[in-house]
Formats: C-alpha cells, sequence, structure tokens
C-alpha cells in the first residue's frame, strides 16, 4: 500500500475526546471511517461478531484510542489486552494491513496492572505481520485540569511534596490526534514505539498550579500532600483487598493516584536512571497555559469524563 493512500479505516473509542479528534481528522484527510463503539460499561464483541464487522477487505487500517475506563485490573485487562487482541486476531482474518495504537508512556516503568495490559497487546501487535504503530503520549490536556474550578473558587491548589519532583509535556487532543492521524500515511512512523508530547518545556504540578493563580488574579497558595500519606492509603486498601474484591479495586485506583503523582510523564533513559525531558520528542502547537485561559473565559471546556482518575 503507497502512503499517500486514503485508507479505509476501522475506529476504536470514537466516543472519548480523543477519538473524537481522531474522527474529525480521518475525515478531513480524505479517509472512510467506519467506527466500533461499546455501550456504557461494555467491553467489545468479540469472535463472530467482529468477524462480521471486518469482513475479508473491508478496511484497510485499524486505528484505536480504546482504553480502560477506570484503569481497575479486571477492566483493564478486558479492554487494554483482551478486546484489543480480539481485534487484532479479526483484523489478521481480514487482511487489514496496518494497525495504529493510542498507547501510553508511563508503560516504560510498569508497576500497574493496566500498564502490563497495555504491554501485552503492544507485544503481540509488534509479532502480528501488521504494519504497526504504538504510539506514547505524555499526559493530556484535561488529565491536568481537575484543579482549574479549584483555584477559580480561591482554594489552594494540591500538590505532592514541592510540586516540582515530576514533569511532563501537556499534549492537547487535537494535536495528538493529527499526529495519530499522520502515522498512516508517515512510513517513518511505521513498525516504531513513538513516545511524544506537546511542545516543550517540560512543565511540573507547581508550575501548573502558579499559572492557574495568575491566570484568576490571586497570589498562589499552595497545599502540600505528602508522598508518604499515599503509601499508607494504598498499604491499607491493599491489606483490605486480601478479602473485599472492591477494596484490592480501589487499592489499584490508589496505586494509579501515587503513580501519577510520583513519576514524569517523559521518556524514561533506563541507563541514567532519570526521565529526560530533551529526549522526549514534541508535536503540534497547542500549550496547555493557552487551554488554562480558554477555559477560564468559557471558551473551551475541561472534559475529563470517565477517565477523570488518571
Amino acid at each position: 500500500m503507497q502512503a499517500a493512500e486514503a485508507r479505509r479505516v476501522l475506529l476504536l473509542g470514537a466516543t472519548g475526546t480523543i477519538g473524537r479528534a481522531v474522527l474529525t481528522g480521518l475525515r478531513v484527510r480524505g479517509h472512510a471511517v467506519t467506527c466500533l463503539t461499546r455501550p456504557p460499561g461494555g467491553a467489545l464483541p468479540q469472535s463472530a461478531a467482529l468477524d462480521r464487522v471486518m469482513a475479508r477487505g473491508r478496511f484497510d487500517a485499524v486505528l484505536s484510542c480504546m482504553a480502560s475506563r477506570s484503569g481497575a485490573p479486571d477492566d483493564a485487562r478486558a479492554v487494554d489486552h483482551d478486546a484489543h487482541l480480539a481485534v487484532l486476531r479479526a483484523a489478521q482474518a481480514a487482511g487489514v494491513w496496518q494497525f495504529v495504537l493510542l498507547s501510553a508512556i508511563c508503560v516504560q516503568k510498569p508497576l500497574l496492572t493496566f500498564q502490563q495490559a497495555k504491554l501485552d497487546f503492544e507485544a503481540a501487535l509488534m509479532t502480528s505481520g501488521l504494519c504497526w504503530s504504538i504510539v506514547r503520549p505524555t499526559a493530556y490536556f484535561k488529565s491536568l485540569s481537575g484543579q482549574i474550578a479549584r483555584v477559580r473558587a480561591g482554594r489552594p491548589y494540591l500538590i505532592f511534596g514541592d510540586g516540582r519532583g515530576t514533569a511532563c509535556k501537556p499534549i492537547s487532543d487535537g494535536d495528538l490526534a493529527a499526529y495519530l492521524v499522520e502515522c498512516l500515511h508517515r512510513e517513518d512512523r511505521w513498525n516504531r514505539v513513538l513516545p511524544i508530547g506537546g511542545p516543550g518545556p517540560a512543565i511540573t504540578p507547581r508550575e501548573m498550579g502558579e499559572e492557574l493563580f495568575r491566570l484568576t488574579g490571586q497570589a498562589p497558595r499552595f497545599r502540600s500532600v505528602p508522598p508518604g500519606l499515599m503509601d499508607a492509603i494504598v498499604a491499607g486498601l491493599s491489606l483490605a483487598g486480601r478479602v473485599s474484591g472492591r477494596l484490592a479495586a480501589k487499592a489499584e485506583l490508589a496505586r494509579i493516584g501515587r503513580y501519577y503523582s510520583t513519576e514524569s510523564m517523559l521518556v524514561w533513559d533506563a541507563a541514567a536512571g532519570r526521565y529526560d525531558a530533551a529526549a522526549t520528542p514534541e508535536t503540534g502547537s497547542e500549550r496547555l497555559f493557552d487551554y488554562y485561559a480558554a477555559v477560564l473565559r468559557g471558551e473551551a471546556s475541561a472534559e475529563r469524563g470517565e477517565h477523570a482518575v488518571f
């Protein structure tokens, strides 16, 4: 298949904010798009149903923005691995040529169930025989917008430690969508794992808070949450989770919260044992602080939806 050709694309995850942006981008580029969605609380159809959707020769490519809604162990395995694997197997049987996967940069240091589920599927995709692109973005604008209303209401901005221990290069839905769509025809992105952030420099949580106070005309006020407190919560829920499946799921969510509060969303340099902002590629033109300003003016909405835990 030629790089410049329009594709017949099966899009997964089209109802999320990134998926909707990808759908628009695909249509603008002239690709023919079919969206496969799942009902609220449901997983994708399996086997026979997928085979009917993916009749042989119907699609050239699959582009997946699908992800677990909660990150809880059962949901993560069912969606990030099992549902994706079912789609991949159907794609192979149907003669699909290309698969573009939206993953996450945090899988570089896998300590959580959903990260391992993503990695397991990435490995299956790499050995599938399809042309593949695995895109691992840094933090999303929506994931960094949970405290806008808090600051606007005059409350302190919550940080872990001093708020300077982690950083990221935030990426907008639009810039990420454009990058994903370009993977269909950019040969330099084929058969590669692609970490990507928005335009730099890397930003710390403290800098995010300082900017929100500046935009709202307030003096900065921070409230520090000791990382040790998160450790204690995780330990307590993990202990209780030995006798309660519900509490075990809550323990995993607490571990997710701790991970995102203590790890940077940048490229990990394993040899040096550190995150490397300079080595984290950048794309697009939209910046987090401009987005904050637009939200405060009422020109954009901080939609977080079911992925608010992240």
